[in-house]
Protein backbone atom coordinates (compact mmCIF):
# COMPACT_ATOMS: atom_id res chain seq x y z
CA UNK A 1 0.00 0.00 0.00
CA UNK A 2 1.55 3.29 -0.88
CA UNK A 3 -0.81 6.06 0.50
CA UNK A 4 -0.95 7.60 -2.74
CA UNK A 5 2.71 9.04 -2.36
CA UNK A 6 4.56 9.24 -6.01
CA UNK A 7 1.68 10.16 -7.39
CA UNK A 8 1.55 13.80 -9.79
CA UNK A 9 0.52 16.51 -7.53
CA UNK A 10 -2.64 18.40 -9.05
CA UNK A 11 -1.88 21.46 -11.54
CA UNK A 12 -2.82 24.97 -9.25
CA UNK A 13 -6.38 25.95 -9.31
CA UNK A 14 -6.52 28.88 -12.36
CA UNK A 15 -8.77 31.27 -10.61
CA UNK A 16 -11.32 32.84 -12.74
CA UNK A 17 -13.15 36.28 -13.21
CA UNK A 18 -16.63 35.96 -11.39
CA UNK A 19 -19.33 38.01 -12.60
CA UNK A 20 -19.91 41.31 -10.91
CA UNK A 21 -22.34 41.72 -7.94
CA UNK A 22 -26.07 42.07 -8.73
CA UNK A 23 -27.74 45.20 -7.60
CA UNK A 24 -30.96 44.90 -8.43
CA UNK A 25 -33.97 42.32 -7.88
CA UNK A 26 -37.29 43.12 -9.80
CA UNK A 27 -40.33 41.08 -8.25
CA UNK A 28 -43.11 41.19 -11.22
CA UNK A 29 -46.91 40.05 -10.65
CA UNK A 30 -47.77 37.62 -13.38
CA UNK A 31 -50.79 34.91 -14.62
CA UNK A 32 -48.44 32.31 -13.36
CA UNK A 33 -47.45 33.83 -10.08
CA UNK A 34 -44.65 36.06 -9.66
CA UNK A 35 -41.47 36.50 -11.66
CA UNK A 36 -38.40 37.62 -10.20
CA UNK A 37 -35.67 38.90 -12.00
CA UNK A 38 -31.56 39.96 -10.89
CA UNK A 39 -29.98 42.79 -12.84
CA UNK A 40 -26.16 44.04 -12.18
CA UNK A 41 -25.83 47.88 -11.87
CA UNK A 42 -26.56 48.39 -15.39
CA UNK A 43 -29.35 46.58 -15.44
CA UNK A 44 -28.37 43.32 -17.43
CA UNK A 45 -30.41 40.70 -16.50
CA UNK A 46 -28.33 37.68 -14.86
CA UNK A 47 -30.61 35.70 -13.04
CA UNK A 48 -34.74 34.73 -13.16
CA UNK A 49 -36.69 32.45 -11.08
CA UNK A 50 -39.91 31.92 -9.25
CA UNK A 51 -40.21 34.88 -6.98
CA UNK A 52 -41.94 32.76 -4.26
CA UNK A 53 -38.57 31.09 -3.45
CA UNK A 54 -36.68 31.23 -0.13
CA UNK A 55 -33.86 32.90 -1.63
CA UNK A 56 -36.19 35.83 -2.59
CA UNK A 57 -37.05 36.45 1.02
CA UNK A 58 -33.27 36.57 2.11
CA UNK A 59 -32.05 39.13 -0.47
CA UNK A 60 -35.02 41.02 0.36
CA UNK A 61 -34.34 41.00 4.06
CA UNK A 62 -32.50 44.39 3.79
CA UNK A 63 -33.15 45.65 0.84
CA UNK A 64 -34.24 49.06 -0.08
CA UNK A 65 -37.99 48.83 -1.88
CA UNK A 66 -39.54 51.21 -4.52
CA UNK A 67 -42.71 50.56 -6.67
CA UNK A 68 -42.43 50.77 -10.41
CA UNK A 69 -39.67 49.94 -13.16
CA UNK A 70 -41.14 52.42 -15.86
CA UNK A 71 -38.42 54.65 -16.38
CA UNK A 72 -36.27 54.49 -19.10
CA UNK A 73 -33.43 52.71 -17.31
CA UNK A 74 -35.60 49.68 -17.35
CA UNK A 75 -37.07 50.11 -21.24
CA UNK A 76 -34.53 47.54 -22.89
CA UNK A 77 -34.39 45.26 -19.55
CA UNK A 78 -38.05 44.88 -19.18
CA UNK A 79 -38.76 45.17 -22.93
CA UNK A 80 -41.07 42.41 -22.90
CA UNK A 81 -43.98 43.20 -19.59
CA UNK A 82 -46.57 45.80 -20.03
CA UNK A 83 -46.49 48.94 -18.77
CA UNK A 84 -48.97 47.98 -16.53
CA UNK A 85 -46.87 45.34 -15.32
CA UNK A 86 -43.82 47.27 -14.67
CA UNK A 87 -45.93 50.49 -13.29
CA UNK A 88 -46.40 47.71 -10.49
CA UNK A 89 -43.07 45.75 -10.10
CA UNK A 90 -41.44 46.03 -7.17
CA UNK A 91 -37.21 46.86 -7.43
CA UNK A 92 -35.53 46.38 -4.61
CA UNK A 93 -32.03 47.56 -4.26
CA UNK A 94 -29.27 44.95 -3.21
CA UNK A 95 -25.80 45.81 -1.23
CA UNK A 96 -26.46 49.84 -1.03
Amino acid sequence: MNDGFGHEVPPRHAQQTHRQVSRYLVVIGSNDGGLARLFLADHTQVGEFDAGTEEVVELIKTAVASTGASGPEWDRALGGHTAAERASATVYALDV
